[in-house]
């Protein structure tokens, strides 16, 4: 009986795996890198659009508002990717959802190259965000069974590759805007993530070991849930979600834009961005530090709060060198705020349940970035300046901080009791 579950053909055995590829073993390590560079290649769908926003007005000859129409549906393509993509995942394992997103992103970038109008280029745009979104959720709630110890690090760094695109590729693709234009380089991109990203698969072929599902049980065991029953939290983690992203928006969405209205030219505003996003690595890994010693609703607070100090500070200071600093702060503030949200689904929720929770949280969080992108160009049609847009991000990130206060008590609350 032992050898027939050696060889494997025992369907009620487990195979045992080989020494070093379990939980916390060198290979999660080597799988959490090449998560990481998926993420960096496949996120470059999150921040073209900001880059070649201003380009694209001008060609297509629309407002503000309307040329803020295709990262509003790469935000609503990623979110419904999110929860298809991390059910795909939970059923599947993560290989063929990540195949079919590097697929969807190549696709997309070579669509919109071609775009005739500006609705083409938002629907190429909505699959684009469709096959970005297998590089960031589903990514976390696998990584995410690979490690106990360092979870809150694991998840930080697999969510970390959307910001090291976000710090990468801005420069990069204004250079080529530049120089060749907005739709060759769209095209180049697609032709770039197709050969960079479907190879790196071949290191994620290996499934979740078998004990990580018990591990994961017996963490929901000691944590408890707040009191409220599962569907109840997850909206409410839903509602938050979206809150903090609208807010997040104004900034990451219209940055560039931002300053070419100040006089200081889009090319600054993309270094604006790719400064933001720099320092959102800095907040994501030290984000997982913290969410392993205080837990993913006091680390939720904590981001959410310093979020809302940053968007204040736009609204008093515009010059060229604040907004340098503002930048780089609202980055090092926010950017552990989207993780923070899997690792409670992890602490609260089983583990078999984690790609799917967690695209429901993610698929949230989009249509905030969504709903902000849209709005706030909407409000600067409207106010003709963009003092009211980060008024209104300030409004939708009280109520984030409000629900992380809620649950934080709550938490408290039934430990006292415990």
């Amino acid at each position: 009986m032992l050898q027939r579950g050696l060889d494997n053909r025992d369907p009620y055995v487990t195979s045992i795996p080989p020494a070093g590829t379990g939980v916390d073993s060198p290979y999660a390590w080597m799988r959490l890198t090449a998560a990481m560079v998926l993420g960096t290649v496949g996120g470059a769908g999150m921040w073209s659009v900001p880059v070649a926003l201003p380009a694209v007005q001008a060609e297509f000859g629309i407002a503000r508002g309307q040329a803020s129409l295709p990262f509003t549906l790469a935000m609503l393509g990623f979110a419904l990717g999110g929860v298809v993509m991390g059910r795909f995942s939970d059923r599947r394992g993560i290989v063929p959802p990540l195949a079919t997103g590097a697929i969807a992103i190549s696709l997309g970038y070579v669509a919109a190259g071609f775009a005739a109008n500006l609705w083409l280029f938002a629907l190429a745009y909505a699959l684009l965000g469709f096959g970005t979104s297998a590089t960031f959720g589903p990514m976390m709630a696998d990584l995410s069974q690979w490690f106990t110890r360092r979870r809150g690090i694991a998840v930080a760094v697999a969510s970390s590759g959307n910001y090291v695109a976000g710090t990468i590729w801005p420069p990069v693709i204004e250079h080529f805007i530049a120089r060749d234009g907005w739709r060759a380089t769209h095209i180049g991109i697609g032709v770039f993530c197709a050969v960079a990203m479907l190879p790196l698969l071949l290191a994620l072929r290996r499934k979740t070991p078998a004990h990580a599902a018990t591990v994961g049980a017996t963490a929901l065991g000691a944590h408890g849930s707040l009191g409220l029953s599962p569907n109840a939290l997850q909206v409410l983690l839903c509602v938050a979600g979206l809150a903090c992203c609208v807010a997040m928006s104004m900034p990451q969405v219209h940055i560039v834009a931002y300053c070419g209205d100040l006089g200081y030219g889009p090319a600054r505003g993309a270094e604006m961005l790719s400064v933001m996003l720099g320092f959102g690595i800095v907040s994501r890994l030290a984000t997982g530090v913290i969410a392993d010693r205080v837990g993913g609703v006091a680390t939720l607070l904590l981001g959410s709060t310093l979020q809302g100090i940053a968007l204040l500070l736009y609204l008093f200071f515009n010059g060229l060198t604040s907004l340098y600093v503002i930048s780089a702060l609202f980055g090092l503030f926010q950017g552990g705020i989207v993780p923070s949200y899997a690792i409670i689904i992890r602490e609260y929720f089983p583990p078999r349940e984690a790609g799917t929770r967690i695209g429901l949280v993610i698929m949230a969080t989009l249509f905030g970035m969504a709903l902000g992108g849209w709005m706030s160009g909407a409000i600067f049609d409207f106010a003709g300046s963009y003092r009211a847009a980060f008024a209104n991000g300030l409004a939708w990130n009280l109520l984030n901080v409000t629900i992380a206060t809620w649950l934080l008590l709550r938490s408290g609350r039934r430990m006292a009791f415990a």
